[in-house]
């Protein structure tokens, strides 16, 4: 039986010196105006449309439609430009050695779950050195109302790839939020929490249970042991 892997982006594969929200920002304000903020949206864990929505809505202005494209748009044109400008994005401990070792593993099966727009969210796995294709399942930000609901879409997708279903229980979710936690428990899914994101230490993220719990993912041999337990279990 495969094991669908479904790892976070930011704060777990990789970190870009928050250009991300910085790009946001930069973005809303050329299609809004300097009305646009997002001094004190929460950006940890959450779907970007959400936070385009929190920044929208402080600026009084529609939250969907023409000018949500428009934001998008202008939001990976900022963040390309920001990106090549600065070289901030880079992998994080562990995850450049953890992925050519998964991928000599039969069964295993790599995926994203994150809350990134596909667009942004491939221009900072490039940008990091990542080849988003190595990722044959993606569930992105803008593929559902909530994260939870993110975990059916990779169910889905992971069908259409591999012509057959995965339950649950043989899916596990990679992220350093207590969101990530959170949406894998809420589908019977196994958690692997990695503490290498801005938000949360070790101790905040072990305060939500993951099945597994990691400083970083250099531990490649500790990651193999426990995916071994949940193909087993």
């Amino acid at each position: 039986m495969n094991l669908l892997l479904l790892f976070d982006v930011d704060g777990t594969l990789l970190l870009s010196d928050r250009q991300g929200g910085k790009s946001m920002q930069e973005a809303g304000r050329r299609v809004v105006g300097e009305q646009f903020t997002l001094k004190h949206v929460q950006f940890a864990g959450r779907l970007d449309p959400l936070i385009w929505a929190d920044g929208a809505r402080h600026a009084g202005v529609e939250t969907d439609g023409a000018l949500h494209e428009r934001f998008r748009a202008a939001y990976a044109e900022v963040l390309q430009r920001r990106l090549d400008e600065t070289g901030a994005a880079h992998t994080l401990p562990g995850v450049d050695t953890l992925l050519d070792r998964l991928e000599t593993e039969d069964g295993i099966v790599l995926g994203l779950l994150t809350g990134n727009y596909p667009e942004t969210g491939r221009i900072k796995l490039r940008a990091s050195g990542l080849d988003p294709t190595r990722f044959v399942v993606a569930a992105w930000g803008s593929d559902a109302r909530t994260r939870r609901d993110l975990i059916d879409v990779a169910r889905s997708r992971y069908e259409e790839h591999a012509g057959a279903s995965v339950e649950p229980r043989h899916v596990v979710v990679i992220g350093d939020t207590n969101h990530d936690v959170d949406c894998a428990h809420h589908h019977g899914c196994a958690a692997i929490g990695v503490a290498t994101g801005p938000s949360h230490d070790l101790a905040a993220l072990a305060a939500h249970e993951p099945d597994l719990l990691l400083e970083d993912l250099t531990d490649v041999d500790r990651v193999l042991a426990f995916l071994a337990s949940v193909r087993a279990g």
